[in-house]
């Protein structure tokens, strides 16, 4: 479990590594086509489009960009942070977030 992304949805400061992590190899990198955005799509990628980027603020409560750890986890998607968040990120939370992707023009 990544103390970074339990950081992250808690709304706290991750701890500095001791150790350089792991690169993460990001997501398909295809840009979104037709303003189409999944829970796999990266997340700052996401946070590139201003409309889906109120979506992420919206559901989660926060500007994920804003966070010091956002550099550690941009890369990857809500997917892949959702289980190493400690619950946060439950599946509801990630339903909601997808409707309200999928309804950006």
């Amino acid at each position: 479990m990544s103390l970074i992304a339990i950081a992250l949805l808690a709304g706290q400061t991750a701890p500095a590594p001791t150790a350089a992590p792991a690169p993460v190899a990001p997501a398909a990198a295809a840009p979104a086509a037709a303003g189409k955005f999944t829970l796999d799509t990266p997340i700052e990628t996401i946070e590139a489009d201003a409309k889906a980027k109120e979506v992420l603020t919206a559901d989660l409560g926060m500007d994920v960009a804003q966070h010091p750890a956002y550099d550690s986890f941009k890369s990857m998607s809500l997917n892949q942070v959702a289980p190493m968040s400690g619950g946060k990120i439950t599946d509801d939370v990630l339903k909601k977030i997808a409707t309200d992707l999928a309804a950006i023009k």
